[in-house]
């Protein structure tokens, strides 16, 4: 299943998004172990842990969701969309088409 994932690393005290199609956990030990290279985002830290994952039917849809949270620029909206599913659920319906 396609997911939209959010980590978050204490050591930066940053929140990351992005989308697979393949094992969540295995996804994020690439991001730790500077799998994507050493120019990338998360190469700054060794510490990403999964914050929230938002599964999909489609890969499209997953990189809506991404895009969508990306465009926000807003630590307190990744946060509220943990805290307050009916949120997250409104997100999910809005980048549904």
């Amino acid at each position: 299943m396609p997911f939209c994932y959010i980590l978050f690393s204490p050591s930066l005290n940053r929140f990351y998004a992005g989308i697979t199609q393949n094992s969540l956990e295995n996804r994020i030990e690439k991001h730790n172990s500077h799998s994507y290279g050493n120019h990338r985002y998360t190469a700054k830290a060794a510490d990403w842990e999964l914050f929230l994952a938002i599964e999909t039917i489609t890969f499209s849809h997953a990189r809506k969701i991404e895009l969508y949270i990306k465009k926000m620029k807003s630590t307190a909206f990744i946060k509220k969309l943990k805290e307050e599913p009916h949120m997250l659920q409104a997100l999910i319906e809005k980048t549904r088409n």
